[in-house]
């Protein structure tokens, strides 16, 4: 099996792509080795003890290393081997209890219909493809007041560029398209 890596604008963030479909539908981000019992893949990412979150993508894993622990040139070989091992082994990516999926749904203002499914239309065709490409994602949730509340997952998780990406780019292409949008923030 061949792994691609690739870096991601989060320095401490590596995306890796299998070549095969990891999600067939959504995203799940694990924050904590806790939150990983979800997922055989992830509980052993964890395991390796410099790992600070595991993303896993429709065709990517993205891993985030700790502050002063390995560097890449040290870790990057054990989290292959442990991807390769998981898909090798059979073993499914997420345990029957599963984890959540991350798509959560937010009641809105119903008289925000039009202008919510315009947001929306617009993270799905336009920045969560971008977003992706970067080893993240970005989940709605929620638009009030002119303001729409995003949360940042996977590579953008404390990315030290997901504050211009959020007010450069996603705020601006928001607004352009849909004048009720006034702000972007991170929840």
């Amino acid at each position: 099996m061949f792994i691609e890596t690739q870096a991601t604008p989060n320095p401490a963030t590596v995306k890796f792509l299998p070549g095969r479909t990891v999600m067939p539908s959504g995203t799940v981000d694990f924050g904590s080795p806790e939150a990983a019992e979800a997922s055989p893949l992830a509980s052993a990412l964890f395991a390796l003890g410099d790992v600070t979150g595991v993303f896993l993508g429709s065709d990517f894993i993205s891993v985030t290393r700790a502050e002063g622990g390995s560097e890449w040139r040290e870790l990057k070989p054990q989290v292959l081997g442990i991807i390769v091992d998981h898909f090798a082994s059979g073993a499914p990516l997420l345990n029957e209890t599963g984890a959540a999926e991350t798509e959560v749904e937010v009641e809105d203002d119903p008289e925000t219909a039009d202008i919510v499914a315009q947001i929306r239309d617009l993270l799905e065709t336009r920045i969560r493809p971008a977003v992706a490409n970067d080893g993240g994602d970005i989940i709605y949730k929620g638009f009030r007041e002119g303001v729409v509340y995003l949360q940042m997952q996977g590579a953008c998780s404390g990315c030290p560029s997901s504050t211009a990406t959020l007010k450069n780019g996603i705020e601006n292409l928001l607004k352009y398209y849909v004048p009720e949008v006034t702000d972007v923030r991170a929840v």
